[in-house]
């Protein structure tokens, strides 16, 4: 039997990688399980499920759900979290690697967690103190941090890599499309809206001016979620 043009081989595997490429938000990320990051900073302090559920407002039901990995938690799911247990939302991505003074991130090892609305990549996990406070940040179509503006202190960088994003500051629209940058004292009240019908991406990083500040759940103003 005659072999196969090598140009068909090749389209046939070509067609083979993209049914197994995976998808956008997890190329190149390691994927962070929140639900056991949850579970150790809650045992940490010695409390049950019904302790956190009633310092951060959530159901017992939804804190099971996100410790079992069977549910994805919102921005706003996880900052009522970090709220109650007194950490930062950047808690959330530590693996356990011990502090540095140098970062060097590679693309296929950064920590990626998801969120109802698109993905939260920290770029500099493992540096402390966080004075510079460095996300990738995929948002759904149409996806935002809320109507509800948001304050904190120092200063915020935004740099719009994909996709169409508007910044509100102070009631004035910015909007940033590929190569557009927003530099801005993030004490002048904000919120954000991906206006694209596709994934936006964007760079942002946080500066606040009081380093022990939770400035980076701040930023994600919470919003309702079909995920609790």
């Amino acid at each position: 039997m005659p072999s196969k043009p090598f140009g068909a081989r090749r389209r046939r595997r070509e067609r083979s990688a993209r049914r197994t490429r995976p998808s956008p938000a997890s190329i190149s990320a390691t994927q962070i399980n929140v639900g056991q990051r949850v579970r150790a900073l809650r045992e940490e302090r010695g409390w049950s499920i019904r302790e956190l559920a009633a310092a951060s407002g959530l159901a017992m039901n939804t804190l099971s759900l996100i410790e079992n990995a069977r549910t994805s938690p919102s921005v706003s799911t996880l900052q009522q979290i970090a709220h109650a247990l007194e950490v930062p939302l950047t808690a959330f991505f530590e693996t356990g690697a011990l502090p540095t003074r140098v970062v060097h991130t590679q693309a296929r090892s950064r920590a990626c967690v998801a969120f109802a609305h698109g993905t939260l990549e920290d770029l500099g996990a493992g540096l402390m103190p966080r004075v510079v406070q460095p996300f990738f940040v995929t948002l759904e179509p149409h996806a935002g941090s809320g109507t509800q503006p948001t304050v904190h202190t120092g200063y915020e960088f935004v740099y719009c890599l994909k996709g169409r994003v508007t910044y509100i500051i102070q009631d004035r629209a910015y909007l940033l499309e590929p190569g557009d940058s927003l530099l801005f004292e993030s004490h002048l009240p904000h919120h954000w809206q991906n206006v694209a019908s596709e994934p936006s991406q964007v760079l942002i990083v946080l500066y606040p001016s009081e380093t022990r500040e939770h400035s980076t759940e701040r930023h994600f103003e919470p919003r309702a979620s079909t995920s609790g």
